[in-house]
């Protein structure tokens, strides 16, 4: 292990990050600066000696990946990345959290050169953080030969005490320690602060202890405020580890160098201007400047770009080298790079007929993943303890495993999440944000609220993780309504960029699954039956991608249902009595708003059209559902205890209750007599 060699320049350089991130909230009269204060020395320790990164190219694949997971601290990260020579300026800076900037007031993955994940909710940063590690070891396993270590850069996470108080962390540092993830190198500001005052206050575990337990390494540093030395030495021991993931509890003051140092008075508020003064005049610096930054600092973070820049043209090489002796492996890895899917991928989903046996849409999901595996190895699944129910392991495939433990080996593609739906959303998070896989994972469609909060980082995002949500609905009877989603629908259909899919047949879970894969800037949820759901006449692969279509049409219509999932079939089933008492109905199946609202305006009227009222009918809460219908049938309230016939029953999600619901609409707006305007008809639009 190599030791300790001080630059002359180090303590100006730590100062430096101090004062700038100082200014850097100051400016804004918002912000955290007692975390940047505390955390400058580890910072600095970190990317001037270990980090391997090119700022010229932000995206180059082996590079160490850095999360800031208490990302309310993000004047930091800003520093460091304009005094490293990232696509950040000191201008940038001085626009912290202001419109339109590239500095906002958490960091965002895909809107600030350098930021790999978008991180401020606590926790979410350390388990994308473990997901990223996850990525590395899988795909290293993959692709790398003995004489070709193409792929082995290591994850740094940087977290506080409100990221360890968060369940999510503990599920995925669980997870993690399972994992033996050796290239996982996790650095705890253990500065005792959070907003409400001391951690004694509410957060008093032998952090060291529950680390231990998850099968972590974990080592000291009792002076992160001043001792470069032991910095140093904990990191250079933490890359050391093979088959453990490492915490480095680093004891820092918050705030340190001001009036304020080790109190919560610094953490979420700017510093007043005479501890600003006092701050730079205490540090060499001039007390009536602002955004000082020494060219001697400038000139030692260049030697990281140097370093970097070399790293890269050597891989590069390497990489060259791999494709002469390794023209296969090195043709798939560049394509899983470059994030494109083979040629004709689709063609191995299934199409399906009329006459084809009904099936329940989590059952055509396992049969779409059998299919689409060996066409796309960049799949990488899981479950929540749920693989059979979820049924989302493709057969014969092996498990992600630690190769020691005989349960499988890196280069598996199935992960074991255990009951850690939150934990394991985040986590997918970075399996997408390191790139070169495409993560699936699973439970029912009821617990991904447990997740929400990750849910909606992956939309934000950006990140295409593909979830498989299984018992949808009240169809999966007798587990009864604390598994019954009622909710769940709308608030995911609420979320930006997010694309929710309820397919009714084979062939709309097929279009789910082409939809999602060509998705590479949006995550999906597909929202799947436990029961048994026929086949439709009228559905396609092409209609059902376009996130909505008539499924049965009708000129002159007096009714149209709108339905999507397991009703629709009901739908048609309704239809067919109202044809039969001379209601001609037209039956719309609507599996997915988000792609259906991306559709040309001319193209959804055409399908949702005046004229006649509209119906909407599924099994879920009616919210949501007056943007595109007139009239709504779902459920009250809560579900039930039975079984699922029985359930749809007592609700009147039959084909005869809809009938009969169906010809009172067509009663009721016959009698008003005036004309019948889509509801998709808006004088503005969002």
């Amino acid at each position: 292990m190599a030791t300790f060699a001080p630059h002359q320049n180090d303590d100006l350089a730590v100062n430096t990050i101090r004062t700038l991130a100082v200014d850097t909230v100051g400016k804004a009269n918002s912000g955290h600066p007692g975390a940047p204060m505390g955390m400058a020395p580890v910072a600095h320790i970190l990317f001037s000696r270990f980090l391997n990164a090119n700022p010229k190219n932000s995206k180059w694949f082996n590079r160490d990946r850095f999360v800031l997971s208490n990302g309310h601290g993000c004047a930091l990260q800003y520093v460091l990345l304009h005094l490293l020579g990232y696509d950040l300026s000191l201008d940038d800076l001085k626009a912290f959290r202001q419109l339109g900037s590239k500095t906002p007031g958490h960091p965002e993955a895909g809107h600030t050169d350098g930021i790999e994940v978008t991180t401020g909710p606590l926790g979410q940063g350390f388990a994308n953080g473990v997901g990223l590690a996850i990525a590395q070891a899988h795909l290293g396993a993959v692709f790398n030969k003995d004489e070709f270590d193409l792929i082995n850069n290591y994850t740094y996470v940087f977290t506080g005490d409100g990221c360890l108080m968060e369940g999510v962390a503990s599920e995925a540092a669980s997870l993690a320690g399972h994992l033996r993830l050796g290239n996982l190198i996790v650095i705890y500001d253990d500065n005792h602060i959070s907003i409400d005052g001391d951690t004694n206050v509410a957060f008093t575990e032998d952090v060291e202890q529950r680390f231990l337990s998850y099968g972590w390494q974990v080592l000291h540093v009792h002076d992160g405020d001043n001792d470069l030395a032991s910095i140093y030495a904990a990191i250079s021991a933490s890359r050391e580890s093979q088959d453990k993931p490492t915490l480095i509890k680093l004891r820092t003051t918050i705030g340190y160098g001001s009036k304020e140092a080790g109190t919560h008075g610094v953490h979420g508020s700017p510093l007043k201007a005479d501890d600003i003064a006092a701050l730079k005049q205490k540090f060499g610096f001039n007390p009536e400047e602002k955004f000082a930054v020494p060219q001697a600092a400038y000139d030692l973070y260049a030697e990281f770009g140097q370093r970097g820049a070399a790293l890269e043209d050597k891989w590069n090489a390497t990489l060259a080298a791999y494709a002469k002796k390794y023209p296969q492996e090195h043709a798939e890895l560049t394509r899983r790079i470059s994030g494109e899917l083979p040629d004709g991928w689709e063609k191995a989903l299934p199409v399906y007929k009329p006459t084809d046996a009904a099936v329940a849409s989590r059952k055509l999901s396992e049969i779409a993943l059998t299919a689409l595996a060996p066409a796309l190895p960049e799949l990488l699944g899981g479950s929540a303890d749920l693989t059979g129910s979820n049924l989302t392991k493709v057969k014969n495939s092996t498990d992600f495993q630690h190769p020691d433990t005989g349960l499988g080996t890196y280069a598996g593609t199935y992960i074991r999440y255990g009951v850690r739906e939150h934990g394991m959303a985040a986590i997918a998070n970075g399996l997408a944000a390191y790139g070169g896989v495409i993560p699936y994972i699973a439970t029912f469609l009821n617990f991904v609220s447990y997740a929400s909060g990750a849910v909606r980082l992956s939309a934000l995002s950006q990140h295409q993780a593909i979830w498989v949500a299984t018992h949808d609905s009240i169809g999966l009877g007798e587990d009864g309504p604390t598994h019954q989603p009622v909710e769940t629908q709308i608030a995911l259909r609420a979320t930006p960029n997010l694309a929710f899919w309820r397919p009714a047949d084979g062939n709309e879970t097929s279009a789910a699954y082409i939809v999602a894969l060509k998705s590479k800037k949006t995550p999906s949820v597909l929202s799947l039956s436990r029961q048994n759901l026929p086949q439709l006449n009228g559905s396609s692969i092409e209609k059902a991608s376009l996130g909505g279509y008539v499924l049965i049409e009708e000129e002159s219509e007096d009714l149209t249902i709108v339905s999507t999932g397991s009703e629709v079939g009901i739908a048609v089933e309704a239809a067919k009595k109202l044809k039969e008492q001379g209601i001609k109905t037209r039956v719309v199946s609507l599996p997915c708003w988000l792609v259906f609202d991306q559709q040309p305006l001319e193209y959804r009227l055409s399908v949702l059209r005046s004229g006649a009222p509209i119906l909407s009918l599924e099994a879920a809460s009616t919210a949501g559902w007056a943007k595109y219908s007139h009239e709504q049938w779902g459920l009250p309230a809560w579900g039930g205890s039975a079984p699922y016939q029985q359930l749809y029953e007592q609700f009147g999600i039959t084909g005869s209750n809809i009938a009969s619901v169906g010809k009172k609409v067509v009663e009721f707006y016959k009698a008003r007599g005036d004309k019948v305007v889509s509801p998709l008809e808006k004088a503005i639009s969002l």
